[in-house]
């Protein structure tokens, strides 16, 4: 289509006061052009953008190349070392010696709490990262109305790409609230009508929490119930799994719970955040490993995410209480928690879930709507207020809880499920954590430019190919022609996470351009405004 390839001649549009004041440093360049093909046989075609690069990574296994990227209506239809002799552009970016790669997939991702209510839908913490697709209603959460979350994004517009499962916790509610026990025959059906409803919609598959209530309570039949529902159309099963640690079941046979959903429901399964959570569970990575690499020989279809931070996020209650003080309404729940009565055994079950936790100095306050602690370790805030740390902690939970950081894992077990071939970059973004702000960055600049944990290659093939592969997103996650242009450029000497644990909302630094479906959303280290993304639908046929 595009005949052969040569070097074109350019008139470029612009007075020198256009880039006066532009870094000599900076790697990319926008230009806008009235190209002059000259030697030219064919007619002239023009594209919308042009992409030029030294270091051009296509994804997956390919090597680094310098070269030329080709864009038009939003897709890429051409990437090669040159430009085709008989095409010209409306726009080229020059990005040098900057990285060029797929736009990031965050298969995990808390963002579309952020849509609506009010806000401009940018998504501009994930944006600044490279990020250009975000899965949402992970955990077991989120609106179990998927086709009209699906409407709301389509007419308001939104920042980035957005997919999103079903949440097995929200369906659970609908239909039977927290209560503690096993659904009946009729709550199941309800159930199994609400899946397929949202499967139908676009679903990516089910996703469940259930270390959280109300998923916590449900049995494994159950689960496997609704997860047929999911397979029957092409969808994934996806797991924040019932214990990280050794709550209840322990580490190693959560794994297994989720193996043995995949072969029941014969669905392909994912481990979110995959972690060696807490002090008993250290040194764990190796024994999951090796359950995930058996059960994918043996056919199932096993994956995971992970986020390259030590601390996870989450509340001083979802840390310490047990599930079952949770159960009813929160009514029932305060009462629990304030039963002098009962506090005694209570307190000895939080103390022992302080102690899988590593301690009262693990658990950092991150909570901006407890400016009154934020800031402090739980040991901090216990001396502030002159009482033992699980009274300090019954305290903040009475008070309406606050979210905590919390600080449970080792680098060995980081370092081990990252290496995985089937483990994919992943956010967690919830407030008060700056993994939200800073996820890729901080595993680009930690594990890639400070540690020789992974090549470019690797972080790159992580962060988008193996995502869209796995979730079968077919058209995006590799560079190549016929592919949607989600792209991102970055300064790789740059591209680092400005958020910390007091800071965690500071936007990340370093993408220089960001395309979504071919337009800019950033250009120049500016964000442009544009709500460039899209919905992405599951496929709506069923087997």
């Amino acid at each position: 289509m595009w005949g052969g390839f040569g070097r074109p001649s350019f008139v470029i549009e612009g007075s020198p006061e256009m880039f006066k004041n532009y870094p000599k440093a900076a790697s990319a360049v926008l230009f806008t052009l009235s190209a002059s093909l000259l030697a030219c046989s064919e007619p002239v075609q023009t594209i919308d953008t042009v992409i030029t690069g030294k270091h051009i990574y296509q994804g997956g296994d390919h090597q680094a190349i310098a070269g030329v990227i080709g864009i038009d209506q939003g897709n890429i239809v051409f990437v090669g070392a040159q430009l085709p002799d008989n095409v010209s552009a409306k726009r080229i970016i020059d990005a040098g010696d900057s990285i060029v790669a797929p736009g990031f997939i965050d298969t995990h991702t808390h963002a579309c709490n952020d849509f609506g209510n009010d806000q401009n839908n940018l998504n501009l913490n994930y944006t600044t990262q490279g990020v250009t697709t975000v899965f949402c209603n992970v955990d077991g959460g989120g609106e179990v109305d998927v086709a009209a979350t699906f409407a709301e994004y389509e007419q308001h517009g939104v920042g980035t790409n957005v997919a999103m499962y079903v949440g097995h916790g929200s369906v659970r509610k609908a239909v039977m609230d927290k209560e503690n026990r096993d659904a009946t025959d009729d709550e199941l059906t309800q159930m199994k009508a609400l899946v397929e409803q949202a499967m139908q919609a676009g679903a990516l598959g089910l996703s469940t929490g259930l270390y959280y209530v109300p998923g916590n309570y449900a049995n494994l039949n159950e689960v496997v119930e609704l997860a047929k529902v999911a397979a029957r159309y092409h969808g994934a099963y996806d797991s924040h799994i019932r214990d990280e640690s050794s709550y209840s079941i322990g580490l190693l046979a959560s794994i297994q719970e989720v193996i043995a959903i995949g072969e029941q429901a014969h669905i392909p399964v994912h481990i979110a955040h995959i972690k060696a959570l807490g002090v008993d569970v250290w040194g764990q990575s190796a024994e999951v490993i090796a359950m995930i690499n058996d059960a994918r020989q043996k056919g199932l279809d096993v994956t995971a995410d992970q986020y390259p931070w030590n601390a996870s996020g989450t509340s001083i209650a979802g840390s310490l209480v047990p599930r079952e003080v949770m159960a009813g309404t929160s009514e029932e729940y305060l009462a629990r928690m304030q039963d002098e009565t009962n506090w005694p055994d209570l307190k000895l079950a939080m103390q022992e879930n302080l102690r899988r936790r590593g301690g009262a100095e693990s658990l950092l306050i991150s909570d901006p709507k407890r400016p009154d602690i934020r800031g402090l370790t739980l040991q901090q805030v216990a001396e502030l207020w002159q009482i033992s740390p699980i009274d300090a902690a019954r305290k903040i939970v009475i008070e309406g809880n606050a979210r905590v950081a919390s600080f449970n894992m080792s680098e060995q077990d980081i370092n081990a499920f990252m290496l995985q071939p089937w483990v994919m970059t992943s956010s967690d973004g919830s407030t008060g954590h700056p993994r939200k702000y800073g996820s890729f960055p901080k595993k680009f600049h930690d594990y890639v430019k400070q540690q020789p944990v992974l090549s470019m290659q690797q972080f790159i093939k992580q962060s988008s190919t193996v995502a869209a592969t796995t979730f079968g997103l077919l058209n995006r996650g590799e560079l190549k022609a016929g592919n949607v242009a989600d792209i991102v450029i970055f300064d790789e000497n740059r591209f680092a996470s400005k958020a910390d644990y007091l800071q965690p909302e500071a936007l990340s630094e370093g993408v220089e351009w960001l395309l979504i479906n071919g337009q800019l959303v950033i250009a120049q280290q500016q964000a442009t405004n544009a709500l460039a993304g899209q919905v992405i639908r599951q496929s709506q046929k069923t087997q």
